[in-house]
């Protein structure tokens, strides 16, 4: 066989049905496992100047009433969602009977729970799409294995039919079958180191979220922010990178 004629496109040009089911779905999970990377990390980016805008206004105010002023004017980002659903709580906790409400736990427990429910959801968001990266991260590898085999179980058994079985006749068929199982690594790779980035970011927007929402529950129920040290209060999650 001519070594000229071995290599991808040679056995792109041989492979049967499976195999090139094989190479098109490997190249569709590529191309959504890089569109939801490049998605999220624009998402966070955006998400990480809006929440500074916000945090600075934030800041800046005295009591619940100047925050609720300014939510109308505030971008749509996790700690401006999860002010709204504190203003929604309290406004819903003043116009009903508070003596059912008090029998809950009063306004802090019933505005606690409020938050961390608004919490929640903000995780659900941050995690779209984290669970096809996993996928795919999982099993790419093992797809291209699968293919390997095939490609190789057929390239022999096209080598048996043939009867020439010397060494030059098979290395070239074998080692193009080997392709798959490269494109099931580059395929997973990246899958999985997006991932991994993506989550790290998650775990730490939820951190500050969790810290803002103290803060948040703190203003709404005393009515003054949080002093610490006897100076002007100083957020954990506005103060963080």
């Amino acid at each position: 066989m001519n070594e000229s004629a071995l290599g991808f496109t040679h056995f792109l040009a041989q492979a049967d049905h499976v195999a090139r089911f094989i190479l098109v779905a490997m190249l569709l999970a590529s191309l959504v496992s890089w569109g939801i990377i490049v998605d999220r990390l624009l998402g966070h980016w955006l998400l990480r100047r809006r929440s500074a805008a916000f945090l600075t206004r934030f800041r800046r105010a005295r009591s619940f009433a100047e925050v609720a002023d300014g939510l109308p004017e505030a971008p749509d980002e996790p700690c401006a969602r999860l002010a709204r659903i504190a203003l929604d709580s309290t406004r819903h906790y003043a116009a009903h009977d508070a003596s059912h409400l008090d029998a809950a736990g009063g306004l802090s427990e019933f505005l606690t729970r409020a938050l961390r429910q608004g919490i929640e959801e903000e995780s659900e968001r941050l995690e779209r799409g984290l669970t096809l990266l996993a996928s795919v991260g999982s099993t790419a590898p093992f797809v291209g294995l699968f293919g390997t085999v095939w490609g190789i179980y057929h390239a022999l058994l096209a080598i048996g039919l043939s009867g020439q079985g010397t060494l030059d006749k098979v290395a070239g068929p074998v080692g193009e079958a080997l392709i798959m199982t490269a494109i099931g690594l580059a395929v997973a790779i990246p899958a999985v180191l997006g991932y991994n980035a993506l989550t790290r970011r998650n775990r730490i927007v939820l951190g500050r979220l969790d810290a803002f929402g103290h803060d948040l529950l703190t203003l709404a129920v005393t009515g003054a922010p949080l002093l610490r040290g006897g100076r002007a209060p100083a957020l954990r999650v506005a103060g963080a990178a």
